[in-house]
């Protein structure tokens, strides 16, 4: 059984970690107030999931999600990550991080700070432009017409088709954005962001925003 660890228990981690128990994986899931706060969720999700320290999440998972504020990346631990692909959920909202001239200046995309901070794993963005009550739900078996595409983007192809094979679990089509360099054309507020589309209409989407 495969374990994944999960750095960051809010609406998205904790989605992800129910589906990916559903799926048979086991998780490791971590929030920044400790493990006995998360009993409740633990026990719900059941006997595949275990609450953990941050850092006992990533040295756990054979591969690794990030979910949490920008803020709080300089928190997500290093070493044990070194080696792994991690899976990019986040995002840049000012209003909770604080402004980081980095990408207010358009100088760097928000996966791109995190491989900066995490120089041996592969950052891959995964599940950044869907909403956390969506991902259980609106995923459709491959060859669906309409099935709706989610992108992804990193330096490694690796890390590309881990999240290709991924994202077909969970019913949803891939689009490849490119480099982590890229990836802001699915950042907030662009075209693609929180909208439901297919694979046609994702790359359209991609094609359109304007950084």
């Amino acid at each position: 059984m495969t374990t994944v660890g999960i750095i960051g228990a809010g609406h998205i981690g904790s989605t992800l970690a129910r589906g990916l128990v559903d799926r048979g994986y086991a998780v490791v899931i971590s929030n920044s107030r400790g493990p006995e706060t998360l009993a409740d969720l633990v026990a719900d999700l059941g006997p595949r999931a275990t609450a953990a320290t941050a850092q006992d999440a990533a040295e756990r998972g054979e591969w690794a999600i990030v979910t949490v504020p920008l803020k709080a990346l300089e928190h997500v631990p290093v070493a044990p990550l070194a080696g792994k692909i991690v899976l990019d959920t986040n995002n840049y909202y000012w209003e909770r991080d604080g402004r980081i001239a980095e990408l207010d200046e358009k100088r760097a995309t928000t996966s791109g700070l995190l491989q900066r901070h995490l120089p041996g794993s592969t950052v891959v963005k995964a599940f950044n432009h869907i909403r956390s009550d969506e991902i259980l739900t609106d995923g459709s078996p491959a060859g669906t017409p309409g099935r709706r595409a989610l992108a992804t983007a990193s330096d490694s192809p690796l890390g590309v088709a881990f999240v290709t094979a991924l994202y077909d679990e969970f019913g949803f089509d891939t689009v490849n954005v490119g480099a982590l360099a890229d990836s802001w054309r699915v950042e907030r507020d662009r075209p693609a962001y929180v909208v439901r589309q297919d694979a046609a209409e994702l790359e359209a989407n991609l094609a359109r925003a304007e950084r």
